[in-house]
């Protein structure tokens, strides 16, 4: 039986780029060697790390001043390593509260400045994105959460302002086109849209580097990286390859552009399916609703282990909502194809029929 994988993350990643992963595992293009076993400085591997960033360059349309680094420690290190950087002591920045991951961001910037809260949706337990709020021009950034996997909100627009965005992008970064010059610094951690668990993508703009005027640990000093060539320490090189295999896709199937309009779609079928099925409702307002991350609630809970055994028996699997949501949660991530959403939408369409 086909499975139809829609968790949340480590997430669904493309057939070929396992197979390809799983060769270079056994032999590195004809090397004899496992890419688990070259040495990080090797010519081999120098060139998928290049390769790598490369091709977040091309795809994302990164300009020269930006440096692309890939790092360890995932999203959650760059929540305090963004203000370390780039935030004085005596600097203020501002944030947006739009679920568990701007939070947890909030709590460790605040070890390194003044961080002031000014859009939340926190009062509805983050069913919308923050809209009634005012940027003040004194602040160093302004930090967002692009996507809320959690709660299944994204912003469909990002802000205009003369300061800086830091935006944390990952679950959704590589789904859509963005403007790279509106943001100061985008990190993602690689296990939705990029690659497996285990490295994290940071691009920061070059004037950003140095700015917070502190003493920084070497190791989390963006110019170490920068200087390195992301290569201070030994880098997460398995995960860099898959991360390289699955942009090689990405620009293969037409890059961003192409991976937006495939997961328009999904969405649009799957939003259809929740508002016209009697027997489920969606959780996010409509102008919020993520195209990553779909949250819906059965009307009635009586009737959530039926439908969780019923998705069970047709392969889906990872449907089951997290525990701040309740209910399910539908991840469609890039790799995702269009008729592994239609076998969810007709799981409840069958369901409904039923009862």
């Amino acid at each position: 039986m086909k499975k139809h994988n829609f968790s949340a993350g480590p997430s669904i990643l493309p057939q070929e780029v396992f197979a390809k992963a799983a060769q270079g595992v056994l032999d590195l293009d004809g090397s004899g060697l496992s890419v688990l076993e070259i040495s990080h400085r090797s010519k081999e591997f120098v060139n998928i790390h290049h390769q790598a960033k490369t091709l977040v360059k091309e795809v994302l349309n990164v300009p020269d001043n930006y440096h692309i680094l890939f790092l360890s420690g995932g999203a959650s290190t760059q929540f305090f390593m963004t203000a370390l950087n780039i935030l004085g002591d005596d600097q203020k920045a501002v944030y947006l509260d739009t679920g568990s991951w701007s939070s947890k961001a909030i709590k460790e910037a605040r070890r390194y400045g003044q961080i002031e809260v000014i859009g939340s949706s926190k009062d509805k337990n983050y069913t919308y994105i923050p809209k009634d709020y005012e940027i003040p021009s004194d602040a160093s950034y302004l930090h967002l959460t692009s996507n809320n996997t959690i709660f299944g909100t994204q912003f469909q627009e990002f802000p205009d302002t003369d300061i800086p965005l830091v935006c944390d992008m990952s679950s959704d970064i590589f789904s859509r086109a963005v403007d790279v010059t509106k943001f100061g610094i985008i990190y993602a951690g690689a296990q939705k849209n990029m690659g497996p668990a285990g490295t994290t993508l940071v691009i920061v703009r070059d004037d950003l580097v140095g700015q917070s005027g502190r003493d920084i640990p070497t190791i989390l000093d963006y110019k170490t990286h920068i200087d390195k060539d992301s290569m201070f320490n030994t880098p997460p090189v398995f995960p860099i390859y898959v991360s390289m295999l699955t942009l090689k896709w990405l620009k293969g199937i037409g890059g961003v552009s192409a991976a937006a309009e495939r997961n328009q779609a999904k969405a649009e079928t799957l939003y259809h399916e929740i508002e016209r099925n009697s027997l489920f409702e969606g959780v996010v307002v409509p102008e919020d609703r993520s195209k990553m991350n779909a949250t819906f609630v059965l009307k009635d809970d009586n009737h959530l282990d039926a439908f969780l055994g019923a998705c069970a028996e047709a392969g889906i699997v990872g449907v089951k909502g997290h525990r701040s949501v309740g209910g399910f949660r539908a991840s469609m991530y890039n790799a995702m194809e269009l008729d592994s959403v239609t076998a969810l939408v007709q799981v409840m369409q069958e369901f409904e029929a039923k009862q």
